[in-house]
């Protein structure tokens, strides 16, 4: 027991540093209209219940009717993906032969949060899975790629360097990094939208002078 808390305080302290890094990049680099946020691995214990965070950000709210999710499975990066759970009007998963009925979605559709849950974790879940997300009227479409190992025993108490998800969720700190990303988003694109109307005030002011001036000069000629 005190090792499973170990690592559970483990995966939570993954987590956070996660959430800082990504929100970091996310300032620092240009706004898109939309983006995806997941963990680039996950760590997880053979014959136990983990979840795959998947959540992304936008300025617009989700519309059921025009909202599409995609959650696929890659056993390498030379294979082909492997559709298992999709979204259209409704959470719908898919008959695979790998997983049967061991994935269910656990996420919030409210809170932007596409989460999935693979129960009884087999050796032969491990690979990469892949988050697809459209959320019109976004145009882009958003993709968040996982790569999930499988362990057949603990680590070390004193490896520190592997986190291993035991069932523990790291959705709270996803949707508190939601909330931060989509208020600064926002608060950009609607500066952005200001600046571009001031510009055409400009433009428009401009043009009767430059029309005015270039009739004197005709009048002159």
């Amino acid at each position: 027991m005190p090792m499973l808390m170990h690592f559970m305080k483990t995966q939570w302290a993954s987590a956070l540093k996660l959430s800082c890094v990504a929100l970091m990049v996310f300032l620092a680099c240009p706004v898109n209209s939309m983006d995806v946020l997941v963990p680039p691995q996950i760590y997880a214990l053979n014959g136990t219940d983990v979840r795959i965070p998947c959540a992304f950000t936008s300025c617009y709210k989700l519309d059921p009717s025009k909202f599409a999710m995609n959650w696929t499975y890659q056993e390498t990066s030379n294979s082909t993906e492997e559709m298992f759970m999709t979204y259209k009007n409704k959470i719908t998963p898919l008959k695979s032969s790998r997983f049967g009925d061991r994935v269910i979605f656990s996420g919030n559709l409210d809170k932007n949060d596409l989460t999935i849950t693979v129960l009884d974790v087999q050796l032969t879940d491990e690979g990469i899975y892949h988050c697809y997300v459209r959320n019109p009227p976004d145009r882009i479409q958003g993709h968040g790629t996982i790569q999930f190992v499988v362990l057949t025993e603990l680590p070390p108490p004193r490896d520190s360097t592997i986190a291993v998800a035991i069932g523990a969720s790291v959705g709270g700190v996803l949707a508190l990094l939601i909330l931060s990303m989509v208020v600064v988003k926002c608060i950009r694109r609607h500066k952005n939208q200001e600046l571009i109307s001031d510009e055409q005030k400009m433009e428009e002011e401009a043009k009767p002078n430059g029309e005015g001036g270039t009739e004197e000069a005709t009048k002159q000629s």
